[in-house]
């Protein structure tokens, strides 16, 4: 009789706690019922430097942060969540110099505008820049291993920002 008590009151707090937790993410990501689909248009590269390939690593970044993080549906038209815009900054700078005038640090830099629009929200909407930058050794290149790393983790942080800004409610 006991045993059976002690059950029951461990499957009703199971059940309570579940269900008073909703709909709640731990990334804090909320999207209403009636969204189902996002759509991300191609990021063309306008920076004054042009890196190949960016613009379709980047797309590519943002519908799969996407997915991973919703159980929203990627379509390629008519998306009740649309996410569009372009690439404005590709830059190389030195960050820090050493005696001999030579780059000690050099960071790349990249932005993205970024335009959302939320077909069953409207005041969620925006446009707005993205930016994120990746130190490296003044005597490194920026090539192979190096600039994979640096795209990944640009990439990687923009993508967040950008989820944050659309559908985080922080």
């Amino acid at each position: 009789m006991i045993y059976n008590t002690w059950k029951n009151s461990i499957v009703l707090f199971v059940v309570f706690t579940y269900l008073g937790c909703g709909t709640y993410s731990f990334t804090g990501i909320s999207v209403s019922d009636k969204t189902k689909t996002f759509q991300v248009n191609y990021f063309q590269n306008n920076s004054d430097l042009i890196e190949p390939g960016i613009e379709r690593d980047f797309t590519i970044a943002l519908q799969d942060i996407i997915l991973n993080q919703t159980n929203l549906s990627l379509v390629k038209s008519n998306g009740d969540l649309l996410y569009e815009g372009e690439i404005v900054e590709y830059r190389i700078s030195p960050t820090t110099a050493t005696a001999q005038n030579k780059a000690d640090q050099n960071r790349l830099t990249i932005s993205v505008n970024v335009r959302f629009i939320n077909k069953n929200d409207g005041e969620k909407d925006f446009e707005k820049r993205f930016s994120f930058f990746y130190d490296y050794s003044g005597s490194a290149q920026l090539i192979g291993s190096q600039k994979t790393i640096a795209l990944k983790e640009i990439f990687d942080r923009i993508t967040q920002d950008i989820i944050n800004a659309s559908l985080a409610d922080w």
